[in-house]
């Protein structure tokens, strides 16, 4: 420990630290505690009840101890003597961790450190902090401390440039560590006395504190380093049914709990439980027996930043901003609500001690200011794909891109860009390597589409052995008249009209007239070799299929598809400049029967065939059945405006579901030909036929080991319908109606297996519903789809595609069938050493996808890209990528939930992801205590979204979840995109106030919390599912009436599911920014307006992701603390 670097005037060693009520709740681990002071929390926006308001005391300002030089947040080292704080700008995270440019700077501090001595000050006050009194002598402080050491891990000296409490020494565990679960639960911190109940996986540690030792430095940069320490917000005591003691937890609103008799509260603080805190200046404690309660809590890794008595730093004014949360700082790129200087909220006053303090949530990584820096750091510039393992831009900023030989991160993004050279390190870093594909992605209008290449008969250019196709990594050698294969090295003979002659530098001098010599991504016209049968397809045919029972009658679904259809059929896709669509249509109703359809362009009225033997379908007519739309269309048209007027009193309530996908498939196998079926399903099939189904709900399964048969269909019949279906090229694409329980386990097998796409709109009723059902039908039925497609993807010597996730159906080992393949599908895989690699020739992947168009034209799609290869951890880790990384984690967990109970999943996942970090903290970064959470820069946010991924109805389902909708969501992630899963488990949530009605830019997102929101605001929240607008209950007339053009909040309606169309800029602006969001989605998002304390609010709270939430999922400061505990047991 140096001696001569400038000191914090903080608490002495072990002193109770400001901010940092490191205590639980009366009763812990089943001790009464007596004689705490209680206190009620404040309501919204008013002060707590007890807690004077007052200002900061104005004196100098002390910088923290430290040893060495202080770290600059890249990672570099500041030298002694520059000031590690910085003055925030308003772009900046408060408290927290800079952007990566701006070094922490220190301002110069007045007082030596002397290990081991006191500073005192004249203005110190003592709080009520403990819940007995706090040790007489700095010597019984550090021993109260000693009994403090979690983990097992020796706390060593804190590192340069963090702020280090505690005692200087090593010392040894005492009782009160951690015990070490190792299974990634949460071990509640138990002292004297029996252990507390075991708390259920999941719910957060019951104090940020006792995740971490004492001696906490910060989170340093690139690395992250988080100095985990004050308390973390008071949690709510858990929901009845979760079987938690209260004791775990501490107290909600309105529980007693010991208020500091000095400091003051912000106002606005929340009811979930403001911390006591004390002020940065402590008079010698009060005599306190020996360890009563739990220790005190250490400082909180990293959270680097300011000490807690800043007097009138600019920059760090709290936002007054009547949030019915605690009050925080100012989010990036907003100026300070109120002029004037930074007072902490509190009123001016005499010099006072500054209010209680908690673990800052902005002083943690923030995923809206990594998105906003990349958006300003790389949206300017286009992505050129040339330079071999660059890491792209996030998915959030718009960007464009310039194909020169790689394709482009619409196309493919990987977990990586520079992949361990050895299995060995791969398995030490625990980083999955994986590439999430989306092979007919569609581009924006600024960037040209794939070019179609035609070889003529002989087809595309090959390597002999392997079956790669020509790429720009291919090697010519001998003057251009043969070839070396990048990925298996073989030599291929160029054939005779192929051959080109090289340049001086040894590349084909029809380089860049070829675009598979120098693009990463293009298309092959297929020759009749890779055709079925060797016969060229014909062009595919859609077929609708309509359930027309009851419920469906009833509710005018079948009125509103049969009307929407007519439209609708002259949007069928076509080819480039085509005139019109090749696909052909058919048209089926069916209950417990089936109804087939002759709408031949001879004929003058539609006609009927009925097959009632649905055990042993068969198709009743040929011609006829698909016909072409321009031809029929006065017959069909007949026909959907006879459709509901015909079962328009029918009783039949019972369906059947199987039949109806063997009727399509035998229909398209009749015609030759691939297709898709678009199925209207409302209820569970329980009438007598194959693959009829029975209600086997069961919500007591959940949280035991039987959980994951929920998931798991009820029959194999579905996964053999299913391989039929893909051997014919039949996709099926399911829109669901229920009322009840229907079996998505059960009948979403066809749709993923085949490729297609599941719908579902639960209580669909047409007034609020069919906004949303037409515009996902109308979007289904135009998009671009290939049929009959089998992909395989291929990789150099050293790697190889060992597992793949997504909707399609595999019969080997190495493709990928798909009866359907659209434009929003991806399919991910993850890539295994098999050998060495090398860091001189990288790694290649090539994903190959042989389909039909829509106009039966046989294609291979072929996308190349090239990863670097490292011998050294740090280099994988600084070329992640987070988000693609959650990508592939999540559908790794919503796969292994079908065969293994969820519990078992979520600690997978937790461990995984804890020695992910772990391996980083030992091998990547500069040695420092064992106190500090570090994470590397680009892997920064992985902690909040993986909690997101915890969080999610899948893994950890609210009381209000159907088995259902987490079926139908397990689904849907499987074949997401990174785009799509980034917004769905991290929702964008946008403050209306704050936009420009006459600019077209959007105002910067704000994270998704509570305490973020204001009473007086307005907020849009879309998670590519469903759009919230929630209001404000203080929220200005005017707003109001521009927006919803009623004259109060009282007269907002919450039915609403459209906004009304008013003639003035807010409302227009709202609109368009609603449509442009509803745009960058792949389904139409239902919109809802919530009102707050209406009843919707709790199910709005559900997607602020960063709070604990209902069902136990712990909150992002928590869940830090938890990792950051995983992260120590396994470095211990």
């Amino acid at each position: 420990m140096s001696v001569n670097q400038p000191t914090h005037t903080g608490p002495p060693y072990g002193q109770p630290q400001p901010g940092y009520g490191g205590y639980l709740p009366p009763g812990y681990g089943g001790q009464p505690i007596p004689t705490v002071p209680t206190s009620q929390y404040g309501a919204y926006n008013g002060p707590m009840t007890g807690y004077p308001q007052t200002a900061p005391p104005q004196g100098s300002l002390r910088a923290p101890t430290t040893s060495g030089a202080p770290v600059s947040a890249s990672g570099t080292l500041v030298p002694p003597g520059q000031p590690a704080y910085s003055q925030f700008g308003q772009g900046d995270v408060r408290n927290g961790i800079p952007a990566s440019t701006a070094p922490l700077q220190r301002p110069p501090a007045s007082q030596q450190f002397m290990p081991g001595t006191t500073p005192t000050s004249a203005t110190q006050s003592a709080a009520f902090q403990s819940y007995g009194p706090p040790p007489t002598s700095t010597q019984q402080l550090t021993n109260h401390m000693a009994g403090m050491h979690i983990g097992g891990a020796s706390t060593s000296v804190p590192s340069p440039g963090v702020l280090g409490y505690g005692p200087p020494t090593s010392v040894p565990p005492a009782s009160g560590s951690f015990t070490s679960s190792g299974s990634g639960q949460y071990v509640p911190y138990s002292n004297q006395g029996p252990p507390p109940p075991a708390v259920p996986h999941g719910l957060p540690p019951t104090t940020l504190s006792q995740g971490l030792p004492m001696a906490q430095p910060a989170i340093s940069g690139p690395p992250s380093a988080l100095n985990l320490s004050h308390q973390a917000p008071g949690f709510a005591p858990p929901p009845s049914s979760s079987g938690v003691g209260a004791s775990n937890y501490p107290p909600a609103a309105g529980v007693s709990r010991p208020p500091p008799m000095q400091g003051t509260s912000l106002p606005g603080q929340a009811a979930t439980g403001p911390l006591t805190s004390q002020p940065n200046h402590v008079t010698s404690p009060p005599p306190q027996p020996a360890m009563t309660g739990p220790p005190l809590g250490p400082p909180m890794a990293g959270l680097q930043g300011p000490p807690p008595s800043h007097p009138s730093q600019p920059g760090y004014a709290l936002q007054q901003n009547g949030s019915f949360g605690q009050n925080r700082g100012t989010q990036p790129n907003y100026g300070p609500p109120y002029p004037g200087p930074a007072n902490y909220g509190s009123q001016p006053g005499p010099p006072q001690p500054p209010p209680p303090k908690r673990l800052d949530p902005d002083s943690i990584p923030s995923p809206i200011q990594v998105i906003e820096d990349d958006r300003n750091n790389r949206g300017s510039e286009p992505f050129i794909t040339g330079v071999r393992g660059q890491v792209p831009p996030l998915v959030t900023t718009n960007f464009l891109v310039k194909d020169q030989g790689n394709a482009s991160p619409r196309y493919i993004r990987c977990t990586s860009y520079n992949i361990p050279c050895t299995s060995d390190m791969a398995k030490q870093s625990q980083v999955p390597l994986a590439a999430v594909i989306k092979p007919l992605a569609v581009l924006p209008a600024e960037e040209a589409p794939p070019y179609l290449v035609d070889h003529g008969e002989s087809g595309p250019i090959r390597c002999n052995r392997c079956k790669a196709y020509m790429c720009p990594f291919m090697q010519f050698i001998e003057g251009g008249r043969r070839f070396q294969c990048c990925f298996c090295s073989c030599v291929t003979e160029v054939p005779s009209q192929y051959f080109q002659h090289l340049d001086h530098t040894g590349r084909r001098v029809d380089y860049y007239d070829r675009p598979e010599l120098s693009l990463g991504s293009y298309e092959f016209l297929a020759t009749v070799d890779y055709c079925k049968n060797n016969k060229y397809p014909n062009p595919p045919a859609y077929i609708f299929m309509i359930d027309v029972s009851y419920n469906a009658v009833r509710s005018g679904l079948v009125r509103l598809i049969c009307e929407e259809l007519k439209t609708l059929l002259d949007y069928l896709p076509r080819e480039g400049n085509m005139e019109e669509s090749a696909i052909r249509v058919g048209f089926v109703t069916y209950n417990k029967v089936l109804h087939f359809y002759n709408v031949k362009s001879s004929l003058g009225q539609p006609q009927m065939m009925v097959v009632s033997d649905v055990a042993d379908m068969f198709v009743p007519l040929l011609d006829g059945f698909l016909v072409n739309v321009n031809e029929s269309r006065t017959v069909f048209t007949s026909l959907l405006d006879q459709i509901p007027e015909m079962f328009a009193d029918t009783r039949e309530t019972e369906t059947v579901f199987a039949p109806v996908i063997q009727a399509g498939m035998e229909a398209l196998k009749a015609a030759e030909c691939a297709g898709k079926l678009f199925i209207f399903h409302t209820s569970l099939p329980i009438a007598e036929a194959p693959g009829k189904l029975k209600n086997r709900d069961d919500k007591k399964l959940i949280n035991t080991d039987k959980e994951k048969t929920l998931f798991q269909p009820q029959t194999n019949f579905y996964n053999n319908l299913a391989k039929e279906c893909v051997a014919q090229g039949c996709c099926v694409d399911l829109f669901l109606f229920p009322n009840q329980y229907l079996d998505v386990a059960t009948l979403g097998v066809v749709p993923h297996q085949t490729g297609g796409s599941l719908y579902k709109y639960t209580f669909f009723q047409v007034e609020t519903d069919q906004e949303r059902f037409l515009n996902d039908l109308r979007r289904d039925v135009q998009k671009e789809v290939g049929f009959d497609a089998v992909m395989r993807v291929r990789t150099s010597t050293g790697i190889r595609a060992t597992d793949f996730f997504g909707a399609f159906y595999m019969s080997n080992t190495t493709d990928v069938e798909l009866a359907g393949l659209d434009c929003e599908k991806t399919i991910t895989v993850e890539f295994k050493h098999d050998d060495k690699l090398s860091e001189e020739s990288g790694a290649l992947l090539q994903c190959a996808i042989l389909y039909t168009s829509c106009a039966g034209q046989r294609r291979l799609r072929i996308h190349n890209l090239s990863l670097n290869c490292c011998t050294q951890l740090a280099d994988l880790y600084r070329n992640c990528e987070t988000d693609t990384l959650i990508n592939f984690l999540a559908k790794f967990a919503y796969r292994g939930v079908l065969n293994n109970p969820v519990k078992t999943v979520r600690d997978t996942l937790i461990n995984q992801c804890a020695q992910i970090l772990a391996c980083y903290r030992k091998n990547c970064a500069s040695p420092s205590s064992a106190g500090q959470l570090i994470l590397p820069e680009c892997m920064k946010l992985l902690p909040v979204y993986l909690n997101c991924v915890l969080k999610s109805d899948v893994l950890q389902p609210g009381a209000e979840v159907t088995t259902d909708d987490r079926s139908y969501i397990r689904q849907l992630i499987t074949s997401m995109d990174v785009a799509d899963t980034n917004v769905f488990f991290y929702p964008r949530l946008l403050p209306l106030s704050k936009l420009d009605p006459n600019s077209d830019s959007l105002p910067p997102a704000i994270r998704n919390s509570e305490e973020r929101l204001s009473k007086g605001d307005i907020y849009l929240l879309e998670n590519g599912l469903n759009i919230f607008l929630w209001v404000g209950a203080n929220v200005q007339q005017g707003l109001i009436q521009n927006l919803f053009g009623v004259a109060s909040f009282g007269q907002i309606s919450s039915n609403m599911c459209v906004l009304p169309v008013l003639d003035n800029p807010f409302s227009k602006r709202v609109r368009s920014v609603i449509d442009m969001f509803q745009s960058q989605r792949s389904r139409y998002m239902k919109l809802m307006v919530v009102k707050q304390e209406d009843k919707l609010d709790l199910l709005f709270k559900h997607f602020l992701v960063e709070d604990k939430s209902m069902n136990g999922g712990a909150s992002y400061v928590d869940f830090l603390c938890h990792m950051h505990k995983e992260i120590r047991q396994l470095l211990s």
